[in-house]
């Protein structure tokens, strides 16, 4: 209850007082289940980690359930930054992690993947998905703050003569390019070269991954 409350504050706004309001206890009630503000948000973050599911099993290409895992991360980790800082910081629980990797194993291998090789893709998409998630978030901060990168670069070229910098340049003409485009582009590099190591037709990944949307 306590953990759903700071989720439904939202982990930015929550404190004990606010916390005690909303589930309609007294702060000194409050006390006797956390002792401060950081129980608070270990607890909800400890509670949010533990509703993350692995996606359904439903015979689908390998690819396109790994895809699915690392959209879902992504999202579910943007939707509570400070909840993927805890992760990041090592707030989860190996407790938490053991029926994960025993079913990503067992999902995996149903499509040939060894152990060990269930693993190391399941965890190379995670990775990827986290990364996104700092860059991400690291775009909203820069935005709020009014300095948009692309920007700060078109600023900076002009200082400088038209034959330096070429390669940015170059850069900066593509146009911008959303996180969420670049996360797609990553995440199929990724696969790909999954579907590479054991020796598939990475095409049907890049197909397949084209037939689906991340919204």
């Amino acid at each position: 209850m306590i953990a759903e409350a700071v989720l439904e504050i939202g982990i930015s706004n929550a404190t004990m007082k606010s916390v005690a309001a909303h589930i309609g206890m007294s702060v000194p009630g409050l006390y006797h289940h956390v002792r401060n503000r950081r129980d608070l948000l270990l607890l909800a973050g400890d509670y949010s980690m533990s509703k993350m599911r692995l996606p359904n099993d439903r015979g689908q290409h390998w690819s396109e359930w790994l895809r699915e895992w690392a959209r879902y991360t992504r999202g579910a980790f943007l939707d509570e930054p400070q909840v993927f800082w805890q992760f990041m910081s090592g707030a989860l629980k190996p407790e938490q992690m053991v029926d994960v990797i025993d079913n990503v194993q067992t999902i995996l291998s149903r499509q040939g993947f060894s152990p060990s090789a269930a693993i190391a893709a399941w965890s190379t998409v995670s990775q990827c998905a986290l990364g996104s998630v700092v860059t991400t978030l690291r775009e909203r901060t820069t935005s709020e703050a009014g300095l948009a990168t692309s920007e700060e670069f078109s600023r900076l070229l002009a200082e400088r003569p038209s034959d330096e910098l070429t390669g940015l340049r170059s850069l900066v003409g593509e146009g911008d390019t959303t996180s969420d485009d670049l996360f797609e582009d990553e995440l199929t590099t990724v696969l790909v070269g999954i579907a590479a190591r054991r020796g598939e037709e990475w095409g049907e990944v890049v197909a397949r991954g084209k037939g689906t949307s991340s919204g």
